[in-house]
């Protein structure tokens, strides 16, 4: 039933995009500076989550590639690599310069070491930006007159917040690409060229995918995890295609396991106001804050653990209720998400 499994995971860059030509072009459109060496304003992109701005960014980039042989691409998720030094030795490893470079390395030789490699452009796309606990690292690279950026994030607000004012000047300016959520005939046209590409034919049918569609709500890594589901349990079953019985399953199932991986990706701190919500019910941010310093060694800022909480949000692991003053979080669970 399966014949490409790659095209069904949500990392899969496609070698044509659905509904989303204005952002590549926009996208596009930042990046031309670099096909006549030139050094093009930083390129940041906005959205929801599950609205393709990954996949576009990495889609635009190979286009670029295609144009520009000579460019080397870095990608960094800042949700895993949120340091400075981590942020560095990624895109120094991009450009094969990590020879030699350990854990006490100190992190100015990894910049002095990268600026020292402009024989070729870079274009370096950090994703989760927002994650990012030192901000120096966008620094350095905004700094590198061979490096360009990408940067991915939620909420243009939210980000400029977290940085600190050297980087918030340097970076004011720039190209916005704003991703909006998908409508559910957008939403079915993608998971339609995803099933043609990674199914056998006729496994699945278009009212199935409006309804996989529907159920996603504009999430397309959802509505990917939905389809990828239901195939597989039919393929387990030995049954010739997908039956509303198994779709019924597959969409509890799918939500299940983003929550799982998204849970399994919260770094230390994130995991513990996690737990401490979940252990609570619902719990005012004083009273979080409170618990969580009392459970960890090196307790963050609380404006970090705002930044950690706001993410949180976006990935629909907790809610906030109410306004700011009498605000209080409490976990979504799987029914209710």
């Amino acid at each position: 039933m399966i014949v490409d499994g790659r095209v069904l995971r949500e990392d899969f860059v496609p070698s044509e995009v659905v509904h989303r030509h204005d952002e590549v072009n926009r996208l596009s459109g930042g990046l031309e500076p670099l096909l006549s060496g030139e050094h093009p304003e930083t390129a940041f992109l906005f959205g929801p989550t599950g609205v393709g701005k990954t996949c576009i960014a990495r889609y635009t980039v190979e286009r670029l590639q295609e144009q520009l042989p000579d460019v080397r691409v870095a990608y960094v998720n800042c949700w895993q690599e949120y340091t400075r030094f981590r942020v560095l030795y990624r895109v120094l490893e991009a450009v094969g310069r990590t020879i030699d470079v350990h854990r006490s390395t100190p992190k100015d030789e990894l910049f002095q070491r990268l600026s020292r490699t402009d024989d070729r452009p870079v274009v370096a796309i950090l994703d989760e930006v927002d994650q990012l606990e030192e901000t120096a690292a966008l620094y350095d690279l905004h700094r590198l007159p061979h490096v360009s950026l990408v940067l991915i994030a939620n909420r243009e607000e939210e980000l400029f917040a977290s940085f600190d004012d050297r980087v918030r000047s340097r970076l004011r300016a720039g190209v916005r690409v704003q991703f909006d959520r998908y409508g559910t005939d957008e939403l079915t046209a993608i998971l339609d060229e995803r099933a043609a590409q990674g199914l056998e034919p006729g496994v699945v049918t278009e009212s199935q995918l409006r309804r996989i569609a529907d159920a996603a709500a504009g999430d397309a890594r959802v509505g990917i995890g939905i389809l990828r589901s239901a195939a597989l349990t039919a393929d387990r079953r030995g049954l010739e295609a997908i039956t509303d019985e198994v779709l019924v399953e597959a969409i509890p199932d799918a939500r299940s396991a983003i929550r799982r991986k998204t849970l399994e990706g919260l770094i230390e701190h994130q995991r513990v106001l996690y737990d401490v919500v979940a252990e609570a019910g619902e719990i005012e941010p004083g009273d979080l804050y409170e618990e969580y310093e009392r459970r960890v060694d090196d307790p963050k800022t609380h404006r970090t653990l705002r930044n950690y909480l706001t993410k949180m949000v976006h990935y629909d692991l907790i809610e906030a209720v109410g306004e700011r003053r009498g605000r209080t979080y409490r976990v979504i669970d799987d029914e209710s998400g």
